[in-house]
């Protein structure tokens, strides 16, 4: 399928992979780009050096096209913003925060920059910045999160850029991509449905939760604090939930839930940990290989769209 978005990218399929933290490493992102989407390797907080680690194990997997992830709030991101040009990176999507500062670095050696946006002023700032494309997110999605549905964010950042658009927030299957489309958009970005990939280094106690969950199980945390995140319930959200209602503090809150995603990620600790996935979790119902993923994904949509 050709569109805006697999021309500016060099992709086969319009579909590029969350740039989840602890999920979003070498061996799903090399997985994704060779099944024809775009993989994302997300640095989060990692330490630079460890991004040009995973840069480079990627390398090693694919020779296709794949991306780095940059979180503008950490402190590492200016140095991760030249590991990205150093390591020859050409695709680079951003989140929390405004990527102006390293526009310019990214520009002068062919990046293309790919800002998360939740709201139609952040796309119009984000595209007179210099954005070449923007990922329109709604609330529906996993981890952090806005206040606007996928349905109603995505037809309005189009209507406000020129720049193409990429939806995201609960797309997990074909008729989820061919109704962003319908949107306007011109690709999709999925993070839960590559959570159970087999590729995915994720514990196979995450997988599972995700592949058990019910459309009810879902549960965002943080309104109340101004950093609302969406994740699937358990005994650490209710337990953040009343802390949250009697009033705690913003850093009791985030003692409660630190290291909380490496526990489930990496430990398997689904009870404790922090189980983030989008509300498209209860449609999530087996593990497959990237490939089967995009696969299925492409070949329902086709159908539908060929309709």
């Amino acid at each position: 399928m050709e569109t805006k978005i697999t021309k500016l990218l060099g992709i086969k399929y319009p579909i590029i992979q969350g740039g989840m933290a602890w999920v979003a490493e070498h061996h799903l992102a090399a997985a994704v780009s060779n099944a024809g989407g775009l993989g994302i390797i997300g640095a989060a907080s990692a330490p630079p050096e460890v991004v040009r680690e995973e840069i480079r194990k990627a390398k090693a997997l694919t020779d296709k096209p794949f991306g780095v992830n940059v979180m503008l709030m950490n402190p590492n991101a200016d140095e991760v913003a030249k590991i990205v040009v150093e390591e020859g990176i050409k695709v680079v999507t951003t989140g929390a925060g405004n990527p102006g500062r390293f526009m310019k670095l990214w520009k002068d050696h062919g990046v293309k920059v790919i800002p998360v946006v939740a709201s139609t002023a952040m796309a119009k700032m984000m595209e007179r910045a210099g954005a070449d494309a923007l990922i329109a997110e709604g609330m529906e999605a996993g981890g952090h999160i806005g206040s606007i549905t996928t349905m109603a964010i995505v037809p309005q950042v189009v209507d406000m850029v020129s720049i193409p658009v990429i939806a995201a927030g609960g797309i997990a299957d074909g008729r989820g991509f061919a109704a962003a489309l319908m949107l306007g958009a011109q690709g999709v970005q999925m993070g839960t449905a590559f959570i159970v990939a087999n590729e995915a280094i994720v514990h196979e106690n995450y997988k599972d939760r995700i592949c058990k969950a019910k459309d009810i199980d879902s549960e965002v945390t943080g309104h109340k604090n101004g950093h609302p995140i969406r994740v699937i319930r358990n005994k650490m959200t209710k337990e953040y939930v009343k802390m949250e209602e009697s009033g705690a503090t913003l850093e009791e809150l985030e003692l409660l839930t630190l290291g909380s995603l490496r526990k489930a990620v990496m430990e398997g600790d689904v009870i404790n940990g922090s189980v983030m996935a989008g509300q498209i979790a209860g449609m999530v119902k087996k593990k497959q290989s990237c490939e089967e993923i995009i696969t299925e994904i492409m070949a329902q949509a086709n159908g539908l769209l060929n309709k």
